[in-house]
């Protein structure tokens, strides 16, 4: 069974790739307190895990924020194999999407992280607590930055599809771990219609650019499918890798701002 490289593509491909969207300067609230999604994941034969977005109301520094958490955990024979538990957690603000504090919890087959981000916007500087080594590191940060949660939500509500271009490359600078800040590359594929549990929802088609090779068997092995409707929610996520194919599914749903749109036969 592949190692830990596998176990973060299972879980940090639904609670970072997955939820992570194009984006475009246009003021839309997609989303509200009290939503959750649930994602069911494939790899192989095995139904291997689940994993749950949670967006609650929450107070820092007197002022209210958004709190998302993340979950993601492997279920029945997965479990056999090998044994995660990751929770991402994210603060941000409520009118433009600035993330206060980041927290990954993470336990991938005995391999663990505990890390905590805090963001200062004033000074554009960001401290990150490893508490599992007991060491922190200071960063700075461009106009913009996001982690790996709060930027979904964040580009959710600011872009239109109605701008977007086929093959046009969106980058977004992100903060998550102490390898500081990255460029997360998206190409935007265009429209396609999926059948799902639900019915067939439109669905806008994006393409993550990821290192090929150790993992992936491309740079283009990871698709990603958003419903196109006000809600902007993951449908799908596939990916290619080098021992097989990962696929997760919208499972499940409550507290959506929006109807969810679904086009009947």
């Amino acid at each position: 069974m592949p190692g830990r490289k596998l176990k973060n593509i299972l879980f940090a491909t639904v609670l970072t790739l997955c939820f992570t969207s194009v984006g475009a300067q246009h003021s839309h609230k997609a989303f509200k307190a009290g939503e959750w999604l649930k994602f069911r994941m494939h790899y192989l034969f095995l139904n291997a895990s689940y994993a749950t977005l949670h967006v609650k109301n929450a107070t820092i520094n007197d002022k209210s924020v958004y709190h998302v958490v993340g979950h993601g955990e492997t279920t029945g024979m997965a479990s056999l194999f090998f044994k995660v538990d990751d929770t991402y957690e994210s603060y941000f603000d409520k009118e433009d999407g600035k993330p206060y504090r980041f927290i990954r919890n993470i336990n991938e087959g005995g391999y663990t992280k505990d890390v905590e981000i805090n963001f200062d916007h004033e000074k554009n500087k960001a401290v990150l607590n490893d508490k599992k080594h007991d060491k922190k590191y200071n960063f700075a940060f461009p106009e913009g930055v996001q982690d790996l949660i709060s930027g979904f939500y964040y580009l959710r509500n600011n872009y239109d599809p109605k701008e977007l271009e086929v093959n046009e490359v969106i980058d977004l600078n992100m903060l998550y771990d102490d390898d500081g800040i990255f460029k997360f590359k998206l190409k935007y594929l265009g429209k396609e219609v999926l059948r799902t549990k639900f019915g067939k929802v439109e669905c806008l088609k994006f393409r993550p650019m990821v290192q090929s090779g150790r993992v992936f068997k491309e740079e283009e092995g990871l698709a990603l499918w958003v419903s196109n409707d006000d809600n902007r929610i993951p449908i799908r996520i596939k990916a290619d890798i080098v021992v097989g194919s990962i696929k997760a599914d919208l499972d499940a749903y409550n507290g959506l701002k929006h109807q969810f749109k679904i086009i009947m036969d």
